[in-house]
């Protein structure tokens, strides 16, 4: 059966995105819905964790959404973060959305290129003896960042900020679509609290990231397409070459 129709779950893209070549190119349509949305912890909530961000020197950001929760926090808990504080983000349009928050100085504010190991290089030996706080989400608590801090000698807590809150998706009927795309574990929380009667059927699914695979099995979703690969790094090639052994 080819694929015509493909839902993903996450906003549209503002600007041209590959997903418009692959709609040109194999003449299929996306529809693009957010499963879930990031919301802040309530203080009731972080309370829960004991973590006193004041014994904290540096925190690292990975999401504007981390950003605006760690702040909003600090204001309920009369928390007054010092001036001292460093910021190391995980790209410089994260570091750049700190100026929303605080007079943005280059000296306390480190960004790197997307990647882990761009932040420990940023860390070096100069700022080794900080005490870190790595901002994190309810949905992934071991993250990229906090799994290759525990490989160094750095001292370093984790503290959940935000947490993932379904969507409406009641009115979205699943059978309109042969593949969906998931990308969180919230994904698949979110369609079920949707849909508790959910049935696969014929509908491919497309697990992107590995944190995924697992809820997504334990839900009994067949996968259809895993990814990335080194083939395949992005949704879209993943699509592309799937697609084009397909959908002949």
């Amino acid at each position: 059966m080819s694929v015509k129709k493909i839902l993903i779950s996450q906003q549209q893209p503002m600007t041209a995105s590959p997903y418009d070549n692959i709609a040109e190119k194999f003449g299929v349509e996306f529809t693009f819905k957010p499963f879930f949305k990031m919301e802040p912890l309530s203080s009731r909530e972080f309370r829960t964790q004991r973590i006193n961000i004041l014994d904290h020197t540096a925190i690292i950001f990975s999401a504007r959404t981390t950003i605006d929760a760690f702040f909003q926090l600090c204001e309920e808990l009369r928390v007054k973060v010092p001036e001292t504080m460093k910021y190391f983000c995980t790209t410089e349009a994260v570091a750049n959305y700190l100026q929303k928050h605080i007079v943005y100085r280059k000296r306390k504010i480190f960004f790197g290129d997307g990647t882990p190991s761009s932040i420990l290089n940023l860390i070096g030996n100069k700022h080794k003896d900080e005490s870190f706080l790595i901002a994190t989400s309810e949905s992934s608590t071991k993250d990229a960042v906090t799994r290759i801090f525990e490989t160094q000698s750095l001292s370093y807590e984790t503290a959940v900020f935000v947490k993932p809150v379904a969507q409406d998706l009641k009115e979205v009927n699943f059978n309109d679509f042969d593949m969906v795309v998931m990308f969180n574990p919230a994904d698949v929380k979110s369609l079920y609290e949707n849909h508790p009667e959910f049935e696969q059927g014929d509908i491919k699914f497309v697990a992107y990231g590995k944190s995924i695979i697992k809820p997504m099995e334990d839900a009994g979703l067949k996968i259809e397409i895993s990814a990335p690969t080194p083939e395949a790094p992005s949704v879209a090639k993943a699509l592309e070459i799937y697609l084009s052994k397909n959908n002949n």
